[in-house]
């Protein structure tokens, strides 16, 4: 069965084990209070007469809804205000509706642990150790190839070596060649050839 119900301004659709919040009530964390404006009630299809259901809920707790933040502005006359508010609200539970009462669930048993028959030793424990020889073993020959890598990569060490040995041979060369250009003494200048006397 289904009712709607007003209470604090606003419509509330409910059915029993239904949990709503709604405007503040009067009351502590699980008194039971009863909702008595009933606009309209049913089951299923079917519509009541909603002056003679009654809609019974259970106060879970007293708590206050989410931040919202109020800013008043007047332009051009240098007028801010900022302040928020948390509007107080009540949570319910909605026991009861008419004649149906809402079912309370029962706590889900736990499943009966049946013995377990005892049994040998499990195999994967004692494969363990040999995994584990196996592991260091690769780890073992992983190292071996980080300080003595492969032969591919020796040969190509190799070349890469002998291609920059030119290189290293030429700029030698070139520095070979200037430092005698530097030891040679810079050519002497001829002196100007002097100008003929002029005959007077």
């Amino acid at each position: 069965m289904f009712a709607v119900v007003r209470t604090g301004g606003k419509q509330y659709r409910v059915a029993p084990g239904d949990k709503i919040a709604v405007e503040k009530l009067a009351g502590d964390a699980g008194d039971t209070i009863t909702l008595g404006d009933v606009l309209l009630a049913g089951d299923g299809d079917t519509l009541a007469d909603a002056a003679k259901v009654k809609v019974s809920a259970e106060i879970i707790a007293q708590a206050k809804s989410e931040k919202v933040t109020v800013f008043k502005k007047r332009r051009r006359h240098n007028y801010r205000r900022k302040a928020g508010h948390r509007q107080q609200m009540t949570l319910l539970r909605i026991v009861q509706v008419g004649d149906q009462k809402a079912e309370k669930k029962a706590a889900p048993k736990k499943a009966e642990e049946t013995p377990k028959p005892e049994t040998a030793p499990k195999a994967p424990k004692a494969e363990a150790a040999p995994k584990v020889e196996k592991a260091k073993a690769e780890a073992k020959s992983h190292e071996a190839e980080r300080q003595e890598p492969a032969k591919g990569v020796e040969v190509k060490k190799e070349t890469r070596a002998k291609k920059a040995e030119p290189v290293k041979k030429a700029a030698t060369a070139a520095k070979a060649d200037d430092k005698p250009a530097e030891a040679k003494k810079p050519a002497a200048k001829k002196a100007p050839a002097k100008k003929p006397a002029e005959k007077k």
